[in-house]
């Protein structure tokens, strides 16, 4: 057998597969490394009633016993990433684990909880995943409403605010930032923007109508992640990135009434051929 590269996702549970934990795993098949998992969170959504989210989470010492397990193994871990990370104590847990097994290759995915489109849940979260943990990144994948929060900006409405945002974030340590603008512009393109502190890349597909889309976000950061285990630039692992989620977009189905999921063998089965 090749050298496995060995990837680690940190992040919570979405039991209907198309995202979280499911997705990272899956996505980190689809491209030949060896996934590890620790559960910091289940996340649930009700049918029952109007499809709202339930967060169960995962106590400390399970976490830490987890992350235990995983740092026990012989090989190191090439990647990483984070996901839903549901409070600050959290946060702290795993920013420790990255400095302590000295980790790269770190993807942070900055998960916000949140109530319509304006409004963080835990406002405490947010300034720990942008003070705490945007400075590890080597990547991190905001979608439009988190790059404003962490920005400070706020809503986004145009390439120029992502621009600017981008920036900000930057700032902040990340060696390199992509926004996931997706389908949210009027255009008939789906847009995101990555910036490596010197460069903006405008990274645009055809908008697919129907968008099945739940997992997007997930899936495209785990694909940033297993890319950086495998060998990839950042910028060759962004846009291949970039290509498998759309892929996995393409391919996607109706879940039920309320959302569609992307598939995540979407790439693979499109080019008939192994990552």
């Amino acid at each position: 057998m090749a050298d496995i590269k060995r990837t680690l996702t940190i992040a919570g549970s979405d039991s209907s597969g198309g995202a979280g934990i499911q997705a990272d795993l899956k996505t980190f098949a689809e491209y030949g490394t060896y996934g590890l998992s620790a559960l910091t969170a289940i996340a649930t959504m009700d049918p029952d009633n109007n499809w709202s989210h339930g967060v169960t989470t995962i106590d400390i010492p399970v976490i830490e016993a987890q992350l235990k397990t995983i740092f026990a193994s012989d090989e190191k871990i090439a990647a990483m990433k984070t996901g839903m990370l549901p409070n600050v104590e959290i946060i702290t847990v795993v920013a420790k684990a990255i400095k302590d097994n000295q980790l790269e290759n770190i993807v942070i995915d900055p998960v916000m909880v949140c109530k319509g489109e304006d409004e963080v849940l835990n406002p405490e979260n947010a300034t720990a995943l942008r003070d705490i943990l945007t400075p590890l990144a080597t990547v991190v994948t905001p979608n439009l409403f988190e790059a404003g929060v962490l920005s400070g900006l706020g809503k986004l409405t145009t390439l120029e605010d992502m621009k600017k945002a981008a920036v900000k974030i930057h700032e902040l340590g990340a060696k390199n930032v992509v926004i996931k603008g997706g389908k949210a512009f009027t255009s008939d393109k789906a847009t995101d923007l990555f910036y490596d502190g010197s460069t903006f890349t405008v990274l645009e597909t055809d908008k697919l109508i129907p968008a099945y889309n739940h997992g997007a976000g997930c899936t495209f950061a785990a694909a940033i992640t297993a890319g950086l285990a495998q060998g990839l630039s950042v910028e060759e692992a962004i846009m291949k990135a970039k290509d498998f989620v759309t892929e996995a977009i393409r391919s996607g189905f109706k879940y039920n009434q309320y959302i569609g999921s992307v598939y995540h063998s979407g790439y693979r089965l499109s080019k008939q051929e192994t990552i």
